[in-house]
């Protein structure tokens, strides 16, 4: 049985033709090229597809905490720094 890329164009992971039309290297290529909120929601799809069994308290618990932030958000209970921010203080912090 033959592995690897076929006439075709699909790929085959252990022999096995998948429906797959673009390699890896393809779709990584075009989610970069996303938005940062489009790459975080695919991300997040991701990953969640990878999730075979869900913990209701877990999944309950972040969204707790969620809807918190987003009140302290909302309320201006917290202040928000910009990204470039953040990672300049984080690098600082690691230097020390």
């Amino acid at each position: 049985m033959r592995s690897g890329r076929p006439e075709s164009g699909y790929w085959a992971v252990g022999g096995i033709y998948g429906l797959m039309e673009r390699d890896a290297s393809e779709v990584l290529r075009e989610a970069l090229a996303l938005s940062p909120e489009a790459r975080a929601a695919l991300m997040d799809s991701l990953i969640g597809s990878l999730d075979q069994e869900v913990d209701t308290a877990s999944e309950e618990s972040w969204r707790e905490e969620i809807s918190q932030r987003l009140h302290q958000i909302d309320s201006g209970a917290v202040h928000l720094i910009p990204w470039k921010e953040a990672r300049r203080r984080l690098r600082s912090r690691i230097e020390r």
